[in-house]
């Protein structure tokens, strides 16, 4: 019978117990430790399932996502969506830390006690251990975009971001490492992964865990983000050259790809909305007309009609559990095209995107894309797959990271009147490190 697992591994030496004053704001509660594969496998469900919603906080600080007319949810996000970073409202929802070092934590228990894992095949337990590798470069990569300068920007590399923890001292106070610094991290973690996880699938329920296929998948991300063209294009292709398949929204039983049982999905780890967020947001009506709004078959999937103030409801997501993404096909489908598109390699760019939309569109609207796009010269080919970035991936978590990877644009926008504005290439988009991590450790200003 498994142990009951708390929210921390705890080892044999009190000395690692955490203080609240700790680097990472720890408190572990249990006192049992894991031995067994079984033990170790419940340890990393927990962590599979601490929430993380920031990128879905993100999206209201585009210009695609307002938030409605509800006191509640006024005073919860209305600062986030206005940038107002410096002096939120005492009731502002704050973007978390100590979650994804906790989860950070639970990969580095794992990985530390790797010979020690008994009652399992060398195989099951070499499969857990590459998760964990998976996790903790996954974490320190949404970190780094959270909370680090974007790696394309010029200087960028060599800025400070986030410390990078790779042991379970939770007593160490580690510093502040630069942009590059963490990329390399990361890009260790996937080649320590890629050695050890050898599952290619897991069925729908159990897809939440990381694959031979998630490998690939994040390695392509990170290097798109890097402007590491061609290592990007590799890396998507060796995906879809094993799962290929999108929905085709054409079909009456078609699925939302990003709904855990879709057969584009690769990961359905995240819930990047919760249920209060999704309340609160509402796409914006310059988003929604960015959709074909005659052959785009997304339209009546991702919204719902028009409300009293110009918005729509997201029907893409309710914010439980059904809708858990982190890969898909549909996005490797995106990285190859772009990576494509600024490798001067046109022709793939094209046919990569188009197989996309032949399945997001009416078969009107397809031709009439195919026509365009195949006139388009290579920085117009670049900008539409960018768009159609947006509207395929809207609501799962990328629209953030993509505004600050790309082009950092300038965003305006009038709420009750009053004019907001972000600045291209504004500090704000890197997000201000949270007090309470900084109370905890005033080292981090450095």
């Amino acid at each position: 019978m498994i142990k009951k697992l708390y929210i921390a591994f705890i080892l044999a030496s009190s000395s690692l117990m955490s203080s609240c004053d700790s680097f990472l704001d720890i408190q572990p509660v249990g006192k049992v430790i894991p031995n067994t594969l079984e033990e170790y496998r419940a340890l990393f469900a927990t962590a599979y399932n601490v929430p993380l919603i920031d990128r879905s906080l993100c999206d209201m600080r585009t210009g695609d996502i307002t938030i409605r007319k509800d006191e509640y949810d006024q005073n919860n996000y209305g600062d986030i969506e206005k940038w107002a970073d410096i002096n939120p409202g005492p009731e502002t929802t704050t973007f978390e830390w100590s979650k994804y070092y906790t989860n950070i934590y639970y990969a580095n228990a794992i990985i530390d006690k790797k010979d020690e894992i008994t009652e399992g095949t060398q195989e099951d337990i070499n499969q857990l251990v590459g998760e964990a590798y998976l996790m903790r470069g996954y974490m320190h990569f949404l970190l780094v975009n959270l909370y680090g300068e974007p790696y394309t920007k010029t200087g960028a590399t060599e800025t400070k971001a986030i410390p990078i923890k790779l042991n379970l001292d939770l007593e160490e106070v580690p510093s502040r490492s630069t942009v590059g610094e963490v990329y390399t991290a990361i890009i260790s973690d996937i080649e320590s992964a890629r050695k050890l996880i050898n599952k290619k699938e897991w069925d729908a329920g159990y897809n939440y865990r990381f694959s031979t296929l998630s490998v690939d998948a994040l390695e392509s991300r990170i290097y798109l983000y890097m402007g590491e063209w061609q290592k990007a294009y590799d890396a998507a292709e060796r995906v879809l050259a094993q799962s290929p398949v999108l929905e085709n929204f054409n079909n009456e039983d078609s699925k939302l790809p990003n709904q855990y049982q879709s057969i584009e999905m690769i990961t359905a780890y995240e819930t990047i909305y919760n249920s209060s967020i999704v309340k609160a947001s509402q796409a914006t009506e310059s988003f929604v007309q960015q959709f074909d709004q005659s052959n785009d078959l997304r339209l009546s999937r991702y919204f719902g009609n028009v409300n009293s103030d110009g918005n729509y409801p997201i029907k893409k997501t309710d914010g439980y559990s059904q809708y858990r993404c982190s890969f898909r096909t549909g996005e490797l489908y995106l990285n190859i095209a772009e990576a494509a598109a600024h490798l001067n390699n046109l022709s793939e760019a094209r046919n990569r995107l188009l197989h996309l939309m032949e399945n997001r569109y009416t078969s009107e609207g397809y031709e009439e894309k195919k026509n365009s796009i195949n006139a388009m010269n290579q920085n117009n080919l670049i900008k539409e797959i960018l768009n159609e970035r947006a509207r395929e991936l809207a609501f799962e978590g990328h629209r953030w990271f993509d505004l600050r990877r790309t082009t950092r644009p300038s965003i305006q926008k009038v709420i009750d009147g009053q004019s907001y504005t972000l600045e291209e290439n504004d500090a704000r988009y890197t997000l201000r490190i949270p007090q309470a991590a900084i109370d905890a450790n005033p080292g981090l200003l450095n």
